[in-house]
């Protein structure tokens, strides 16, 4: 087994995505996640590979829109104004059926809000984030090793489902540092190509033109390509779905939460258990696809459920719609920066038990 090492969240997502295959970054730095490009600047020309910072995040996206054409694997990270900024981008991606690996490290909003942590891109992340008929593959890590190893998975199901990926982070998971197990085995990037046989590397007169386009000026054209990459998003939400669950055998209460809030609830959750509350957590790893299935099957025992989020609660929506709003769905949040303690959070839970 490889060893540990001691890194910061941004970081690991960086060196996990050079680990993957990565020789293409695309970027703008903004707060809290300039690590991520302050770490490619520092190590993609030592490997051969292409740091750019951009000047601008539009531009940035749509370089990555270019390399992904050619079939390589190529990330870009920001923070919430500058994913609205690639807003526009992340729909050709889609539209092109272009696979790549979007990064966002939530800061407040909206607007410039503050660099402060932040759950508030969730709506952006889950429900599109530029204009049209299409979803992003949305993971959301909880500790520093799944910085690094959603990193790695985002990457693999972007190239799988032709679709570009975003691991959604909050501020705290890019800062914090913690032990990380990197993977042992590097990818080869001068791989990956061969395996898109619709990239545009080049006919070497073999074989017809690959074409990269999100343009259909026939309307039945474009209503086909919606239909077919609606049936690749239906194998991926039967196939793709993962969440984590805790103490959820008798569980009467279920949390549902993700990233630093996940960590805070998991804490008062023992806690409660100390006081004899039968309370578990459903932690969802892909916010696309949500974990419906889980939480439909809580719905059927728990006598109701528990949000905790940094946002007005963007999250609980989409519990609410899990569950058929079959059972009451409460919330514990904090907003602009602001994290719930523990304490907090074990005083909605106790409410949420009598």
């Amino acid at each position: 087994m490889a060893d540990k090492v001691l890194m910061k969240g941004n970081e690991a997502i960086a060196e996990a995505a050079i680990i993957a295959g990565c020789r293409h970054y695309f970027g703008y730095p903004i707060t809290p996640q300039t690590e991520v490009a302050a770490y490619m600047a520092k190590k993609m020309p030592k490997i051969g590979g292409v740091f750019l910072q951009a000047e601008s995040e539009i531009a940035a996206i749509n370089m990555v829109y270019g390399v992904s054409s050619a079939g390589k694997r190529v990330m870009t990270s920001s923070a919430s104004p500058g994913i609205s900024l690639k807003g526009e981008g992340l729909s050709y991606l889609a539209g092109s059926d272009l696979p790549a690996l979007v990064v966002n490290v939530q800061r407040g909003g909206p607007g410039l809000g503050g660099i402060q942590p932040s759950q508030s891109d969730y709506f952006q992340a889950t429900k599109g984030g530029g204009h049209g008929d299409y979803h992003l593959i949305v993971l959301t890590p909880s500790s520093v090793q799944e910085m690094a190893d959603l990193t790695s998975l985002a990457f693999d199901l972007a190239d799988k489902y032709r679709m570009p990926s975003m691991l959604l982070a909050d501020g705290t998971m890019g800062q914090m540092m913690e032990p990380v197990v990197l993977p042992e085995d590097t990818v080869d990037p001068e791989t990956i190509p061969a395996t898109k046989p619709w990239a545009t590397t080049g006919t070497q007169m073999k074989r017809a033109h690959n074409i990269v386009n999100s343009l259909y000026l026939k309307p039945d054209e474009l209503e086909k390509t919606n239909y077919e990459r609606f049936e690749r998003y239906a194998k991926l939400e039967k196939e793709e779905c993962r969440w984590e669950e805790y103490l959820m055998d008798d569980a009467e209460v279920c949390v549902v939460s993700v990233g630093i809030t996940a960590r805070v609830a998991k804490n008062a959750i023992v806690a409660a258990r100390k006081e004899g509350i039968k309370v578990g957590m459903i932690r969802p790893i892909t916010l696309y696809p949500f974990p419906k299935e889980p939480l439909a099957k809580a719905a059927s025992k728990v006598k109701s459920f528990l949000t905790v989020e940094l946002n007005m609660g963007q999250m609980n929506e989409d519990v609410k719609l899990a569950i058929n709003c079959s059972k009451p769905v409460n919330m514990c949040n904090r907003v602009g920066g602001m994290i719930p303690s523990a304490d907090e959070v074990l005083a909605a839970i106790r409410k949420e038990a009598k």
